[in-house]
C-alpha cells in the first residue's frame, strides 16, 4: 500500500517523539513492502515563530493532500507563561482540527498488567478495563463566541443538531462494534446544551435496539471513570468534558505516555499521542514515544492495516514486559531507557520478527 503521511511534530518533545513514531512505520512499510512518503510540515509555537502563524496555509495544503496526518504535540512555555499573547501555540490545534473538520477524537483506554501498579488506583479495579472515549472536537465552548475584559469573561457552549447527530451517529456504530454498551456522558440538570445532546440522543436509540445505551452526568462520570472503569465500552461526549475526561483516564494506564488517540472527520484522518509538549524536557532523551508509536498504529488500522497494526502493538507489550520503558514507568533499579533507546528497541523487534 502506498500512503501519504503528512508529520507534524510540532514543539517540545514533540520532534522526539515523532522520529521514533516515523521509524517504527518505516519498519513496517519495509517488513510487509509498502510505500509511505512523509512530508513534514509546522504547526504550534515552532510555527508562530517562523512565520507568525500556529497553523500556516502551507501546512494546512499539506495536510489536505496527504492520506494522513501524524501529530505530535504543541506548547510553550513563553506562551504558557505570557496570557496576554494574541497568538498561541494551541490556536494551531484547534484551527487544524476545525479545518480538517475532525469532529470526533476517538481516546481507547486500555490496562497493561505488567504497568498496573504504576496507576495509583487498586489493581482489581483496572484489571481488564477496556473502554474508548469519544469526544466532540470541534464545537461547544473551544469554539463559541468569546469575551474578556478586565471585568468579565464569557465562553458560549454552543452546538447545533447537525454537529451532535453525527458524533452520535459514530458512537453508537462503534459501540455496535464492540460490546454493544453506550455511555452518553452530560450535564442535563444544568446546561441547555446537554439537554439537547440527550434529547438527541433518545431520538436516535430506536435506530440502535441492540445497543444499551445509558446516560451519566459529567461529575459522576469522572468519579466512575476511576472506581468502576470496567464498567464503560463506549463513552461519547461533547468537547469540554472530553478533553478533562480523557487526561483523567491517564491514572488508569498509569501514565499520559501511554495513550493515542485518533480524530476522524470530514478530510484527512489525525493520529497524535494525547499527551502535551512538556518543553521542559524537550531535547533530554526522556519523553516516552510509546503513545506516539502507538498513534502510528491507530493510523495502520485505520487503513485496514490490521497485521501490522498489531505488530506494533506486539512490539510496545514486549517492551514493557521486557522492563525497556522511559523512567516515569521504570521499575525500581531498572535499567535506564531514553526515547531514543525505547524507540530503537521496538523497531528492532518489528525487524527480527519472524
Amino acid at each position: 500500500m502506498k500512503l501519504s503521511i503528512a508529520v507534524l511534530p510540532g514543539d517540545g518533545i514533540g520532534p522526539e517523539i515523532m522520529k521514533q513514531g516515523v521509524a517504527v512505520l518505516e519498519a513496517i512499510a519495509k517488513k510487509y513492502h509498502h510505500n509511505f512518503v512523509y512530508q513534514e510540515a509546522l504547526v504550534g509555537a515552532c510555527a508562530i515563530d517562523a512565520v507568525g502563524d500556529p497553523y500556516p496555509d502551507e501546512t494546512h495544503h499539506v495536510c489536505m493532500q496527504a492520506d494522513a496526518v501524524l501529530f505530535a504535540a504543541v506548547g510553550d512555555l513563553k506562551y504558557d507563561n505570557d496570557p496576554t499573547s494574541p497568538v498561541r501555540p494551541e490556536q494551531g490545534l484547534l484551527a487544524m482540527r476545525k479545518k480538517l473538520g475532525l469532529f470526533a477524537n476517538v481516546r481507547p483506554v486500555a490496562t497493561f498488567d505488567c504497568l498496573l501498579h504504576k496507576s495509583p488506583l487498586k489493581e482489581d479495579l483496572l484489571r481488564g478495563a477496556d473502554f474508548v472515549v469519544l469526544r466532540e472536537l470541534t464545537g461547544g465552548m473551544y469554539f463559541g463566541e468569546k469575551y474578556q475584559d478586565n471585568d468579565k469573561a464569557y465562553d458560549t457552549d454552543i452546538y447545533t443538531r447537525p454537529e451532535i447527530e453525527r458524533i452520535l451517529k459514530l458512537a453508537f456504530e462503534m459501540a455496535r462494534s464492540r460490546r454493544h454498551h453506550l455511555t452518553v456522558v452530560d450535564k442535563a440538570n444544568v446546561l441547555a446544551s446537554s439537554r439537547l445532546w440527550r434529547q438527541i440522543s433518545k431520538e436516535m436509540e430506536p435506530l440502535y435496539p441492540d445497543v444499551t445505551t445509558d446516560y451519566m452526568f459529567i461529575d459522576n462520570a469522572s468519579m466512575r471513570v476511576l472506581t468502576e472503569p470496567r464498567f464503560f465500552d463506549v463513552i461519547v461526549t461533547e468537547n469540554t468534558f472530553g478533553d478533562i475526561l480523557t487526561d483523567e483516564t491517564s491514572c488508569i494506564t498509569g501514565s499520559m505516555g501511554l495513550q493515542p488517540s485518533s480524530s476522524l472527520g470530514e478530510h484527512t484522518p489525525l493520529f497524535e499521542p494525547v499527551h502535551g509538549s512538556w518543553p521542559q524536557a524537550a531535547g533530554q532523551n526522556l519523553a516516552n514515544p510509546l503513545a506516539q508509536i502507538l498513534s502510528a498504529a491507530m493510523l495502520l488500522e485505520h487503513f485496514g492495516l490490521r497485521a501490522e497494526g498489531a505488530l506494533v502493538r506486539e512490539a510496545v507489550d514486549a517492551s514493557l514486559s521486557a522492563n525497556v520503558r522511559t523512567p516515569e514507568i521504570q521499575v525500581e533499579g531498572g535499567k535506564k531507557y531514553g526515547t531514543k533507546e525505547v524507540g530503537e528497541w521496538i523497531v528492532n523487534y518489528i525487524e527480527t520478527r519472524p
